[in-house]
């Protein structure tokens, strides 16, 4: 098993909670949520028993339909699965808890009765019909769970040293030189191309081939689209969720939804990307009409850009009309050699590690008054009581007139400027020109 940062969260909530909560972790399909739950199990239990909704029998899904007898219900689940809980020693893990709703209204008395300790994991959670004849517990503490960050993925190279090395030289912000910046470029290069699910890291790992990782990515994306056609028969969450690099390539202020889908309305047009966005497989970034502190509040829900959850599926999925992306695409995009605008690649792996930790994704657009186009902040943070506005740049730093046009607009809202680019940390001015592998520091 890969190690995980998560993992600490899942300590955190064991010793806070002490049974008094369950724990829904959530997130998209195949990102390894069910892997570190049970070694969670395996390392900091007695016993645990894990049951997967997708796998188990009508016998045991039966039993969370009457829940009055406690004790029986207990009793059946170790006949079932062979193994024995011991009071306040032992985890019940709900998997894909989606699948059999009950079991997730069931929350409430389970962790009323204190026996043991419950985690659920899903994806799916929030859509409509998962839910819509159910109490949802209140005693469910929910947290995020992300394919695997960058850090992450050095971990499963054996390369622990970089990351914290990196963040030192970040909080001393001087420049690492041409030579190192090179090799740490090309290194994040190959997590953008190979990416953060599991599945696709240990191909790569066990193989070293590119063709191969390819495979493994398309097969997730196909689970994927199984999965939009059970939300949406209708394959509109499909086509949406198809478009998001053709879409992000346009250069255009919103994701242009009407160019995807032809006379829906509206309101469907905001369910069907609410649902895209519970599945966990898109990242959601809004316009920020007024870029302030509590931007939530004053979030475009009709204008939105749309990311994938992750970059090597992004990167799969730029390249959908083949049967497979050969050996040679990905060389040339791994030594920056590929002859195609790539900011909109740089563009998600951003919106990816900012939403990892924790960050909810905003962007602002405003008129330019002497031409015909917009200036556009790719992303805003929100830090303290200021905001800090990040444009990114697939190569140079010399021309960021969004940022210096947002600066003279907003000057009073801001804590510090980002341009996120491929050179080397270098300071403009007050902009900070950071380079790319640097963003999970922001």
């Amino acid at each position: 098993m890969f190690k995980r940062k998560i993992y600490s969260k899942l300590l955190d909530w064991k010793n806070e909670s002490n049974g008094n909560t369950a724990l829904l972790i959530e997130g998209a399909r195949r990102i390894g949520k069910s892997t570190v739950v049970e070694e969670f199990g395996k390392k900091e239990y007695e016993s645990y028993i894990l049951i997967d909704f997708a796998t188990a029998s009508k016998t045991v899904k039966e039993l969370f339909e009457d829940i009055s007898d406690l004790d029986y219900l207990f009793l059946q689940l170790q006949l079932q699965y062979k193994v024995d809980l011991h009071e306040r020693k032992s985890l019940i893990i709900f998997d894909e808890v989606q699948l059999c709703p009950l079991a997730r209204q069931a929350i409430k008395s389970l962790v009323k009765d204190h026996r043991y300790d419950y985690i659920e994991t899903g994806s799916l959670v929030s859509i409509k019909q998962n839910v819509k004849d159910i109490l949802i517990p209140s005693e469910e503490r929910k947290i995020s769970m992300y394919p695997m960050d960058y850090e992450e993925f050095l971990w499963a190279l054996g390369d622990i040293s970089t990351v914290p090395l990196l963040k030192k030289v970040f909080d001393s912000k001087k420049p690492l030189g041409d030579q190192m910046n090179r090799k740490l470029l090309r290194d994040f290069r190959l997590y953008m191309l190979v990416g953060g699910m599991p599945q696709a890291v240990n191909e790569y790992i066990q193989t070293n081939n590119f063709r191969k990782v390819d495979m493994v990515k398309r097969d997730i994306l196909s689970l994927y689209e199984d999965d939009f056609k059970k939300i949406d028969p209708t394959g509109k969450i499909s086509l949406i969720f198809d478009a998001i690099p053709a879409q992000l390539n346009k250069n255009a202020s919103r994701y242009q939804i009407s160019s995807v889908l032809e006379g829906d309305r509206a309101d469907r047009t905001l369910e069907l990307i609410a649902q895209l966005k519970d599945s966990r497989t898109a990242l959601v970034a809004y316009h920020a009409n007024d870029p302030n502190t509590g931007m939530s509040n004053n979030k475009d829900l009709a204008k939105y850009k749309l990311f994938l959850c992750d970059t090597g599926l992004f990167v799969t999925l730029m390249f959908k009309d083949k049967d497979f992306t050969e050996n040679i695409i990905y060389e040339k995009l791994l030594n920056d050699k590929l002859s195609a605008n790539l900011g909109y690649l740089y563009e998600n792996v951003v919106a990816q590690l900012l939403a990892a930790n924790g960050n909810e994704l905003f962007y602002h657009t405003f008129m330019n008054v002497s031409s015909r186009h917009n200036y556009e902040i790719d992303f805003l943070l929100s830090r303290k009581n200021k905001v800090c506005p990040i444009e990114i740049k697939s190569s140079g730093y010399k021309a960021h007139a969004s940022l210096d046009a947002f600066t003279q607009k907003f000057s009073d809202r801001i804590l510090w400027r980002y341009l996120v680019y491929t050179k080397d940390f270098f300071k403009d001015e007050d902009i900070i020109c950071l380079p790319v592998y640097m963003v999970p520091f922001l």
